[in-house]
């Protein structure tokens, strides 16, 4: 999906939101404020937010000298998550439907999201997505998918969200390869975070190769592509990814919750929605 122009004043919130983090320097807040605002000027508009996003916190951490301005929140939000583990896990065991819990569960994770502007109340987002309606369900696609895949590849979203997934790879009989983000961006999860979240224990963990907050094939490695283009299933996690992977006729499932007013006109839905959706099958309705 292409970025519109309600992405823009959601740059600049996040431009001053990280530079805040690690500066209080207001000259050199305002200074680097101008340069992303001078580069959003030279950026194609028909690309993704996922694009622009990658731009615009590269010149971040350049301009800041500060390459993870969010690994202490990062480091915080799996440990939050972590603590929250052998209840999530007790609710999967006791569940008629194992799998839709655990799934459920992975995407109340999606609002640990600090790319949004958003704040989250975890505990009461877990009592909310256990019991919410989906605004789009191709759960009947995802487990054919899911039965019938002999690979399953894990494109991660968040820290803290990787938790979250861990109980969702623990429910999947098949091998399945965890693929994070390249280096820092925002609170997106690196092999770091999905160490610290135990996701090694249950699936084999790779790198994409990007940079972006989304996983723009583009700027992917070659043994991401290799694992992408061979996977019998792919689940996407988050806004970013859906992002990213929108337009893809891949078998991919998008799993989140819809954070803001363009990725959910681009599905047809209120803000705050609960989507398991097939690629494919969006491309067809």
């Amino acid at each position: 999906m292409n970025a519109s122009l309600d992405c823009y004043p959601c740059f600049f919130i996040q431009t001053l939101k990280t530079t805040r983090m690690v500066t209080s320097d207001e000259k050199k807040i305002l200074q680097i404020l101008k340069e992303v605002s001078a580069a959003l000027s030279t950026i194609p508009f028909n690309v993704t937010p996922a694009e622009i996003g990658r731009a615009v916190y590269s010149m971040i951490s350049r301009l800041t000298g500060v390459e993870d301005p969010y690994r202490k929140v990062k480091e915080s939000c799996i440990h939050q998550a972590l603590s929250l583990y052998p209840k999530m896990k007790r609710l999967i065991e006791s569940s008629e439907d194992r799998l839709m819990t655990a799934i459920r569960l992975s995407i109340a994770g999606n609002v640990m999201d600090f790319g949004t502007g958003s704040s989250f109340d975890l505990t009461r987002e877990l009592e909310t997505i256990l019991s919410q309606d989906f605004a789009i369900s191709h759960s009947r696609e995802f487990l054919k998918a899911l039965k019938n895949a002999r690979t399953v590849l894990y494109i991660a979203d968040n820290a803290g969200e990787t938790v979250f997934d861990r109980l969702l790879v623990e429910e999947i009989t098949q091998p399945v390869i965890y693929a994070v983000r390249e280096k820092p961006i925002i609170n997106d999860a690196t092999r770091e975070d999905a160490l610290l979240s135990g996701l090694d224990r249950v699936s084999e963990i790779m790198s994409s190769g990007c940079d972006a907050p989304g996983n723009i094939l583009k700027f992917c490695s070659d043994e991401f592509l290799s694992a992408y283009n061979s996977a019998d299933l792919i689940i996407s996690k988050g806004q970013g990814n859906y992002e990213a992977l929108s337009d893809e006729e891949k078998p991919v499932f998008f799993l989140l919750k819809t954070k803001c007013k363009v990725v959910a006109l681009d599905l047809e839905v209120e803000e705050g929605s609960i989507i398991l959706a097939d690629a494919r099958q969006l491309k067809r309705e």
